[in-house]
């Protein structure tokens, strides 16, 4: 007895509509949390995203994939159980009142209802009776009589089909969670759990990945990405799988022919499309298709989604200039992107990464100054997105550039982001290149100034003059020599000497090595003085570099205006920044050859159609519980000489009482004797 007391309370529990509307609401917020965070990433996005306190929570809870996770399928699953239990626990008594018409209802219960009336019936009561009844089939009721001793009672209805919607909503909701069920990973989840399946690392070839790590063609559901470079093929799909991948075999393998880029004014992609060429693995048949955003292609149960784009391998021609102290060589320097090169010339031991390529950046070249003044352009900058910018616009294209890190022998790297055509700011043109520490930070940019001809050699060259310390004496006399000329023998040696000392505190580190200097030997009233004197020193010592360095390069003499000025200006700017840029070779891009990659998302979903029929049948059932009205009418002919009219609905609406009072008349006008002529 026990054991089915038990039962028949798990049957209540699962069969109740406050089970199934609790289930709801947790997959309800489970679905926004889904929504919110995107899913599936690789476990280092969502590390650098919450931090080390959070990450691992998240991870527990199964945040990171959601709709795979063990409790929301659990949820499914029971959701299907308690919804299927309401459906077989709710079909016979709704059957019943549908095709009941409550014939047998008593006086005192009409009399109850909200919407009833007494009306007088002078015709005899087989003429009565039939009065009615051809009034409610006009109407569009269904009736059935009932003879009892006091007269006869007509039960009409319609809209009963309007339960029908219950059944149908119902059996949408289980065959939506069933087609979740067989989408979701169970499967693989079940391999992991037994050993079967081990996720592997994504940093090594596909093909040094064992088949512990592979799923096989049998696995009926999966989402996955291709990747494909412009003339390669594939035909594994990887998944991201917790903090590693696995690799799922396709039954066709997909080559890209082409890869189309469209872009807006303001640089972001207008249109993706990649032409690829499907072969199946069984017959060998070919379908050449264009797979684009929104338009995906369906081949053998595998559906084919344009999911983003990538660089595949675009070769580079670099150009490394050697930033050492004394170095005076620059040499050339090939790869592609996603390589690992090694430069080990000029007793360099370091290891380029080239990491991505851009083939253009479009950034906002305008300065920071409103656009217009005035009360409007006030207003403007409060009325949110929908209004015009205040700030001016340029948006240009400035040019390829590529990012890489530069890893040292023992191990430590940073990343850089250089530029490859000079960009304008302020008036002249620089090369930018930038650096960081950790890829949470934001670059810091070294801006190499551009000479008379549009390059940076000139910098080269007078950066290499001013940190070689066996120059600065030589830089030290040529600039004493120009700023005192034919005075004391005495006051020219102290300029050179101070020069000098300039020189060597400037190639150590910059302007912070002079600050730090000044602030730990000069008063500081006077120090504001002493940093001008010293600018004007390391700024004729520029000056003079750049004169030795194009004698000793052989080429003609220059004359100083205000382009060589600022130049000079630029040069010590740049060249301060380079001693803290943190790498001792500098890489020019020269020149690329641009190769695109397409991303494909590949899906098998066999629970796709099952959730669009549920889907059908949800917007059948509520169409039919909203719009589908149940009436019943009940007509009480009694042998005393009047008739007792009631009305109920199944809802509430503002057209009930009219709809009472226009059957209520009806009635009253057919239990009405004819006038006689």
């Amino acid at each position: 007895m026990r054991h089915r007391s038990n039962s028949r309370a798990l049957y209540e529990l699962l069969s109740s509509m406050r089970f199934a509307i609790s289930l709801l609401t947790i997959l309800g917020i489970a679905s926004i949390i889904g929504t919110v965070l995107k899913q599936n990433e690789p476990y280092n996005n969502y590390l650098n995203q919450f931090g080390p306190f959070w990450f691992p929570i998240f991870e527990k809870l199964g945040l990171y994939a959601v709709y795979n996770s063990v409790w929301f399928l659990t949820i499914l699953a029971f959701l299907v159980i308690s919804t299927s239990v309401c459906i077989v626990r709710q079909t016979r008594p709704m059957l019943l009142d549908m095709r009941s018409f409550r014939e047998h209802a008593k006086e005192n219960s009409l009399a109850q209802f909200q919407h009833h009336d007494r009306v007088p019936c002078a015709l005899p009561a087989a003429e009565a009776q039939a009065a009615a009844s051809a009034y409610l089939t006009r109407a569009g009721f269904t009736a059935r009589s009932n003879t009892r001793g006091d007269g006869v009672l007509l039960a009409a209805k319609q809209g009963s089909w309007s339960r029908i919607g219950y059944f149908l909503a119902h059996s949408a909701i289980v065959l939506i969670c069933l087609g979740g069920l067989l989408d979701g990973n169970l499967p693989l989840k079940a391999q992991m759990a037994m050993g079967g399946k081990v996720v592997t690392s994504g940093n090594q070839l596909i093909s040094d990945i064992g088949p512990e790590s592979r799923l096989g063609l049998d696995n009926w559901s999966f989402r996955g990405n291709v990747f494909i470079p412009e003339g390669k093929s594939a035909n594994v799909a990887v998944l991201n799988v917790q903090d590693g991948i696995l690799l799922q075999d396709l039954p066709f393998s997909v080559s890209l022919k082409k890869f189309h880029l469209d872009h807006y004014e303001s640089g972001m992609p207008k249109r993706f499309a990649s032409d690829i060429i499907i072969t199946d693995n069984a017959s060998g048949k070919s379908v050449e298709k264009t797979i684009e955003v929104n338009k995906p292609f369906e081949f053998d149960g595998v559906m084919m989604y344009q999911a983003s784009f990538e660089d595949g391998g675009t070769k580079l021609k670099l150009v490394a200039h050697d930033l050492r102290p004394g170095a005076r060589n620059d040499f050339p320097l090939e790869g592609a992107i996603g390589d690992s090169v090694k430069v080990t010339t000029a007793g360099l031991d370091h290891t380029l990464e080239l990491g991505s390529f851009r083939a253009f950046n479009i950034e906002n070249m305008a300065s920071d100054q409103p656009a217009e003044a005035g009360t409007m352009a006030n207003l403007e900058k409060h009325l949110g997105s929908g209004a015009k910018s205040p700030t001016k616009k340029d948006m240009q294209n400035v040019g390829p550039s590529f990012q890489y890190k530069l890893r040292d022998s023992a191990g430590q790297a940073r990343e850089y982001q250089t530029y490859m055509q000079p960009i304008q700011q302020d008036g002249a043109w620089y090369m930018l290149s930038g650096m960081r520490d950790s890829p949470s930070a934001q670059f810091r940019f070294m801006r190499i100034p551009m000479d008379a001809d549009g390059k940076p050699d000139s910098w080269f060259m007078i950066r290499r003059q001013l940190i070689d310390k066996s120059r600065h004496a030589e830089l030290a006399r040529r600039f004493a020599a120009t700023a005192v000329g034919q005075m004391d023998a005495s006051v020219r040696s102290r300029m050179e000497e101070t020069t000098r000392k300039t020189l060597e505190l400037f190639a150590i580190g910059g302007f912070e090595s002079l600050g730090k200097f000044i602030e730990s030997t000069i008063p500081e009233a006077e120090r504001d003085k002493a940093a001008d004197v010293f600018i004007k020193i390391l700024e004729g010592a520029t000056w003079e570099a750049w004169k030795l360095a194009r004698a000793d390069a052989g080429l003609p003499a220059i004359t100083l205006d205000g382009a060589a000025g600022r130049l000079v200006r630029d040069t010590l700017n740049a060249t301060s920044d380079s001693l803290h840029y943190g790498a001792p070779v500098f890489f020019q891009l020269a020149g690329f050859d641009e190769v695109r990659a397409t991303v494909l998302q590949v899906t098998r979903s066999p629970g796709k159609p099952i959730v669009y029929f549920g889907s059908l049948l949800l917007v059948l059932g509520v169409f039919a519980m909203l719009y589908i009205r149940e009436r019943r009418l009940f007509v009480l002919i009694k042998d005393s000489g009047e008739a007792l009219i009631a009305l109920s609905s199944n809802r509430k609406s503002m057209d009930v009482e009219e709809s009472f009072r226009r059957h209520r008349d009806g009635l009253a006008a057919a239990l009405k004797p004819a006038t006689p002529a």
